[in-house]
């Protein structure tokens, strides 16, 4: 049986490993033209992994900086879908479930759905939340200063990181070879459409074409 001291143990352990990878974030950031207070900014209000990547890539690729936020909206669109699904197992109050919004993360969700009963539901997703939104701010922090002093990235290969640490971010998510198909189907639009369109618009048409492809075309249309 699931005792809450195991489950605030493995919530601490994703916080741990997930809130390090912050400072990659902000030395990527830094080397690739925001400054330490953007790039503190951008981690405390908008706290997810993959689109503020996104943002920094395309801003290092010379894009049009709404260009870029509109790809961060379109890839945290995501915790929106997490949000209503975890809504009932958390079974919070209208209040609670403002203040609790911006925890709404691929891992605080992972940690909250598994569990069978709705006091570890809360000690998942808030320990896990709460643990990844600290240490990833303050991780943050670490890697832009470094990041700030480092300076020009392509000394160091760094101009290549943004996509690379995307890359590690997204992998671990698709989990099943349907959702890699449409990631693979999503990166081919994107590259396609690179030559013929302005930097950051690629991302967001491929993401929009991989989105679309998903909803047409589930699992078991395929058995």
């Amino acid at each position: 049986m699931t005792t809450d001291r195991s489950v605030v143990t493995d919530s601490l352990g994703v916080g741990l490993a997930t809130g390090a990878y912050g400072a990659s974030f902000g030395a990527i950031s830094t080397t690739n033209g925001l400054d330490v207070l953007q790039t503190c900014v951008l981690s405390l209000l908008v706290f997810t992994g993959a689109s503020q990547f996104a943002f920094v890539g395309v801003v290092a690729a010379a894009g049009n900086p709404v260009t870029g936020a509109l790809t961060a909206i379109l890839l945290g669109s995501r915790n929106l879908f997490y949000g209503l699904s975890i809504a009932k197992k958390l079974d919070l109050t209208a209040p609670q479930r403002l203040a609790s919004a911006h925890l709404v993360i691929d891992e605080s969700t992972a940690m909250a759905v598994t569990r069978d009963t709705t006091r570890q539901a809360r000690l998942g997703f808030y320990w896990t939340g709460i643990s990844i939104f600290v240490l990833w701010n303050l991780m943050t922090l670490v890697g832009a200063l470094a990041g700030n002093a480092i300076g020009d990235p392509e000394t160091y290969g760094l101009d290549a990181a943004v996509g690379a640490a995307f890359l590690g971010l997204l992998w671990p998510r698709l989990t099943s070879w349907h959702a890699r198909l449409v990631a693979l189907f999503g990166a081919a639009v994107a590259l396609g459409l690179v030559p013929w369109t302005a930097a950051g618009l690629p991302i967001i048409l491929g993401g929009a074409a991989a989105v679309v492809l998903g909803m047409l075309w589930r699992p078991e249309d395929s058995t």
